[in-house]
């Protein structure tokens, strides 16, 4: 199974700018490249199943467990040629000071050999140390290239490449040179998502060209070549095939909402749903539906669209007043707020959630959550574990409702009201935390489990 880890030596080196072209050029030279990205991220993502046209899938240890990573590479690279796993920050960055869910942890467990992308911007002896350094500070991780990131010229480029080759045994795979064409634009929650970018497909393009002119691919695909069998793999299972298809599900995919794990809309359909994509800003009125899923995204920036399609509004907020079941996240949960408050305007949405959204300019709720269930959770966790979800929102609630009812409590993180989570009305289940559908928290099944039954009670009363 051939295979890399894309690192970096710290924050915002352009990995994923390198990752996003090392996809795109892999992909044109004829190489099938499945793509996988360490942690709870939506936008990067995005633009790596863009470019390497498969969808990416995330590895993170905080909400899966060792054998559940391990399970789901080996399941979605094995139809793969080369399999490109993306790090978020530096190589030996992470929760815990021993590094156990750092990105070496990842690497180490995978035993995939790294490639380090290195910003060397203002660099010329002193990159030798700093590989070193990488090599030296834990001896389990095999750093087999380095990519020189943001050089200043073919001069820079020599001076570290003889340097490099001097002092350490590690191969330079690339030199990319500085090219602000091949800067992507950043949000606030960062990188904006591929399918909000209309130049995407040409940024995609030029970093492909760019990667496959100053990166030998062929060095990289031969250091792939060297990583070892994974031992215990599991193989291909039948656990994100369709089975039976018995309810319609809808899923609200456009610019605004666009946060969904593959595997967990994979799962949903294994659990009998036909997914119907809807457009909150286009369509004007709902199909049939069984149940609404709303993820996350940037309701935010098409307030003004969202807002202007009252007919799609009053669908959806007749549809939750008739008891649908509905289940949202973040974005979705600001969708169905009664206004959003940004940048000075105001803009109704849905109005089934009694309380309205403001938008701060400073992160609201940010990184890993832990909830626990309380006993009115319409469709609760039968592992009875507390669950281990994500969130990042600028957002807050202003006016909600003091009688509001809640699924979830939140032990850590800070959730809608830095108590609670799980916003409750009727059979809707809204949250600003992110989950993961796992083992130990099977939110697919279970919501597939409540549209199912809310099906069969409305048949069995009519």
């Amino acid at each position: 199974m051939s295979r890399l880890f894309i690192s970096a030596g710290h924050k915002s080196s352009g990995k994923t700018t390198v990752s996003i072209g090392l996809c795109a050029a892999l992909t044109a030279a004829g190489n099938s490249v499945q793509t996988f990205k360490k942690g709870p991220d939506y936008i990067d993502p995005h633009w790596l199943a863009k470019a390497s046209e498969r969808p990416c899938f995330n590895l993170d240890f905080y909400t899966m467990t060792h054998d559940e990573i391990k399970t789901a590479f080996a399941q979605h690279s094995a139809t793969a040629d080369i399999s490109l796993i993306e790090g978020n920050k530096g190589l030996y960055d992470g929760l815990d000071l021993d590094g156990s869910n750092s990105n070496a942890a990842l690497a180490i467990l995978l035993h995939t050999p790294v490639i380090l992308v290195l910003d060397a911007r203002g660099m010329t002896r002193g990159i030798a140390p700093l590989i070193l350094g990488y090599q030296a500070f834990d001896a389990n991780i095999k750093i087999r290239g380095v990519i020189l990131n943001q050089l200043g010229g073919s001069r820079h480029e020599a001076k570290l490449r003889n340097v490099i080759e001097h002092y350490t045994d590690v191969s330079v795979v690339g030199a990319i040179h500085k090219d602000a064409r091949f800067d992507i634009d950043e949000r606030h929650l960062g990188l904006v998502p591929s399918h909000e970018d209309p130049a995407s497909a040409t940024k995609i393009t030029l970093l492909r060209d760019a990667i496959s002119e100053q990166v030998d691919l062929d060095m990289l695909r031969h250091i792939a070549n060297t990583a070892p069998a994974l031992p215990n793999t599991t193989p291909a299972s039948p656990a994100f095939s369709k089975t039976r298809q018995d309810l319609r599900i809808g899923v609200a995919r456009n610019a605004a909402f666009g946060f969904y794990y593959p595997d967990d809309l994979f799962a949903l359909e294994h659990a009998g749903a036909e997914l119907v994509e809807i457009d909150p800003i286009r369509d004007r009125q709902l199909p049939e539906l069984d149940g609404l899923i709303i993820g996350g995204g940037f309701p935010e920036t098409h307030m003004s669209e969202l807002s202007a399609n009252q007919s799609m509004r009053s669908a959806i907020h007749e549809a939750i007043g008739a008891g649908l079941p509905v289940y949202a996240e973040c974005g979705g949960l600001m969708y169905l707020a009664r206004s959003i408050e940004w940048q000075g305007e105001n803009h109704a949405m849905v109005g089934s959630i009694a309380g309205d959204i403001i938008m701060e300019a400073r992160p609201q709720g940010r990184g890993y959550v832990q909830l626990s269930e309380n006993t009115v959770s319409l469709w609760p966790n039968p592992t009875k574990s507390q669950i281990s979800a994500h969130e990042f929102h600028y957002s807050r609630f202003k006016n909600l409702d003091k009688d509001a009812r809640f699924a979830f409590s939140v032990k850590r993180g800070t959730g809608i009201d830095g108590k609670h989570d799980g916003y409750m009305y009727k059979n809707l289940l809204a949250c600003y935390s992110h989950q993961r559908s796992t083992g130990s928290n099977p939110w697919t099944q279970r919501f597939v489990d409540f549209v199912r039954q809310h099906k069969h009670n409305t048949t069995t009363e009519t």
